[in-house]
């Protein structure tokens, strides 16, 4: 998917492979949600190219104009055989709020780094051992805590879903309109594709959630209000320290480098990411829209260029000799290179871990290893 700018409009577009009958078009104008969408006349052009293209064995996956994208989905193999079209078509209304939310300018980047969006509770084994006694009594061994789409703490078993599951489903409960409590059925894309488990998610506070991932039982009467009340009332002050953490994803009083503008910091085994452009709390340009859109585009430039896609090799010692010269450090300045101009992107890579920053202009160039090496070493502990 292309991005065009903020006055650019994204539409994404699926169609039935074998019929070309439009399944859904969702729209998206400069990071929100558009009303504006395709005419039905431009929907079936692009199905015509589609089809001219598919007999010659060539895919149309997008088409552009000066400000506009049009994303074409097709033939997912278990969307070909649709017996009825309009019940599929009603039954992705339910998909809605979770594809508009990759349209648009997310605070979340786990839709790119397929690691899943994390944030450090101030008082964690004390929120992980509620949560293993919680999942214990409630019979599951799927239950995570989320704020505002960002997992705060899990149980081990929630931890093993693969991906895209363990990024979908709490991107999923972030993008959902509030409620007390939902019971919601899912298809897990590689663990139960055709058979739906339920998803219950119970509010605990505005924008933190329990989710639960279980089969027929438990109903949600049994979990609310008794167990809930048991296990998280004692909590309400650990859980309310929880709430900043969204955009912030690091405890208050972390300490950081005052340059640090925005960090991305990803486990690339265990397939977990810290990601915040407001680390401090400043309200000093660029404005955070700006700063995911940066560290992003960096994260696309850095891995498709400089790092592997898979996790480095551990830290080798003085005597080991490396059999490929892999970069561990680069970084870009967007302007000149004159200290108060222009801001700093730089990523270092350690064993399992790579660390991305935005720097202000007033960083030196010289020192920017340096301070990313010491980032990554303070971050390390916690993840």
């Amino acid at each position: 998917m292309g991005e065009e700018g903020t006055g650019g409009t994204v539409h994404l577009l699926c169609l039935a492979a074998s019929s070309g009958v439009p399944l859904f078009c969702r729209s998206s104008r400069g990071g929100a949600p558009a009303r504006q969408q395709l005419p039905f006349s431009v929907i079936g052009s692009l199905n015509g190219v589609h089809m001219f293209g598919q007999n010659l064995e060539v895919q149309l996956s997008s088409a552009r104009t000066e400000n506009t994208t049009v994303v074409l989905l097709v033939g997912l193999e278990e969307l070909t055989n649709i017996r009825n079209v309009e019940r599929l078509k009603k039954d992705l209304r339910a998909s809605y709020c979770l594809i508009d939310s990759f349209l648009g300018d997310s605070e979340l980047i786990g839709d790119l780094t397929q690691c899943v969006d994390c944030v450090i509770p101030p008082e964690g084994s004390l929120l992980q051992e509620a949560l293993s006694g919680f999942a214990e009594a409630a019979g599951t061994t799927f239950v995570s805590l989320v704020v505002s789409g960002r997992v705060v703490a899990a149980t081990e078993g929630w931890w093993r879903l693969g991906t895209p599951e363990a990024v979908l489903l709490p991107w999923l409960v972030g993008s959902l309109p509030p409620q007390t409590a939902r019971d919601y059925p899912v298809y897990l894309p590689h663990g139960s594709p055709t058979v739906p488990h339920r998803l219950l998610t119970l509010t605990l506070l505005p924008s933190l959630e329990l989710c639960l991932l279980c089969g027929p039982s438990p109903p949600l009467s049994q979990l609310y209000p008794q167990l809930l009340e048991r296990w998280w009332q004692p909590l309400l002050d650990p859980l309310r320290a929880c709430l900043p953490l969204g955009p912030r994803a690091l405890p208050s009083g972390f300490p950081l480098h005052t340059d640090i503008l925005g960090l991305l910091l990803l486990h690339l085994e265990l397939k977990r990411c810290l990601f915040t452009v407001e680390p401090l709390g400043d309200k000093a340009e660029p404005s955070p829209e700006q700063r995911r859109r940066l560290l992003r585009n960096f994260y696309t430039l850095v891995t498709s260029t400089h790092f592997p896609p898979e996790p480095g090799p551990p830290e080798k010692t003085e005597d080991e000799v490396y059999q490929a010269q892999l970069p561990r450090a680069c970084y870009l300045v967007l302007g000149t290179e004159e200290p108060g101009t222009g801001v700093r992107l730089v990523a270092l890579q350690l064993g399992l871990r790579r660390l991305l920053l935005l720097l202000s202009p007033q960083s030196p160039t010289h020192g920017l290893r340096s301070l990313a090496t010491h980032t990554l070493h303070a971050l390390t502990p916690l993840l």
